[in-house]
């Protein structure tokens, strides 16, 4: 039996119909550009839609994954199996002003650099260092995203998530956060959904009032900033490995020193304007990529002892 005939086998698919695509390609909409296909996408118009197909994954027991804009993510030649839940359109701004404070509700589909430019627009202020950055807001706060000494959960204030069936509040606690570290990783790390996984359906975040033209000139120096350095110049999840404060050095300089810029498997190349990228040069398979990122890690490790922290999620069936 086909999924699709499985789902329409379901009471629940009827509401749902408009949601789901079977057999869906899914490298064009990841920042690498590759990655086979996904047996099924379900792009919920709502919180209580996805809360029903939640249930109804659950009923037919079929495994399910949940990615952001898919811009920190390698995605297996293979592909996905199962369910993939994408939030792209729980996209909804608000804004609530209680004095010099502004309390901006995102949804978690909304593209960060959307919120940024929308901040800019509206006079709000704090969203500036996010300018340019890939990605999804649901994705920046499970990453704890941080650009040029900010961290998304400088500004976090609560988020609405989704555990198991159950809709509530999640509200900042500072212990639970660190350097790209969130409340909602789980281990193991990566996209797959299990029971105890938190997931993020819209946030609040805590800014202030700004002045629109002067946040839009930061803005413009930050996107000029990530130009220069390259970040858009090849398919690529931006940085590939974390900052160490223990190394002494950024990742991508210590990568630098060891001679790595330019190195290659396949089409999958260290970027070679920047040691911290790893870039698809044309036509890189997700397997070379995959291999260069291994290899990279280990060659630093056997050079200076140093085990680099992987920032790039992999996912997907790799056997």
């Amino acid at each position: 039996m086909s999924f699709k005939s499985l789902f329409e086998s379901c009471e629940a698919f009827i509401d749902l119909n408009n949601s789901f695509l079977f057999d869906v390609e899914l490298a064009p909409d990841l920042s690498f550009k590759v990655g086979g296909k996904a047996d099924i996408v379900f792009e919920p118009k709502s919180v209580e839609q996805l809360q029903a197909g939640l249930k109804m994954f659950a009923d037919l027991n079929l495994p399910v994954s949940i990615i952001g804009a898919g811009s920190n993510l390698l995605v297996s030649d293979s592909g996905i199996r199962g369910v993939v839940i994408k939030l792209t359109c729980l996209n909804k701004i608000t804004v609530n002003v209680l004095g010099n404070d502004v309390f901006l509700e995102v949804g978690a589909g909304a593209l960060t650099e959307d919120v940024s430019k929308f901040c800019a627009t509206h006079s709000i202020a704090g969203f500036e260092t996010f300018a340019g950055l890939p990605g999804s807001i649901g994705g920046a706060v499970f990453m704890n995203a941080r650009c040029y000494d900010h961290s998304i959960s400088e500004f976090f204030f609560s988020a609405n998530i989704i555990q198991g069936f159950d809709f509530f509040q999640h509200k900042f606690d500072e212990t639970e956060w660190a350097y790209k570290k969130s409340p909602f990783q789980s281990m193991p790390y990566g996209i797959e959904l299990s029971e105890k996984r938190k997931i993020i359906c819209s946030v609040v975040f805590k800014l202030q009032k700004g002045e629109s033209n002067m946040l839009e000139a930061e803005r413009n120096k930050y996107l000029e900033d990530r130009e220069n350095k390259g970040h858009f110049r090849k398919p690529s999840a931006g940085s590939t490995f974390k900052n160490n404060r223990s190394f002494g050095k950024p990742s991508g300089r210590i990568i630098d020193e060891l001679g790595l810029k330019g190195f290659s498997i396949g089409d999958a190349q260290v970027a070679p304007w920047h040691g911290n990228l790893i870039i698809n040069n044309g036509n890189a398979t997700a397997r070379e990529l995959r291999e260069l990122i291994e290899t990279v890690s280990d060659k630093v490790f056997e050079k200076s002892g140093f085990r680099l922290e992987r920032e790039v999620v992999f996912a997907g069936d790799w056997s």
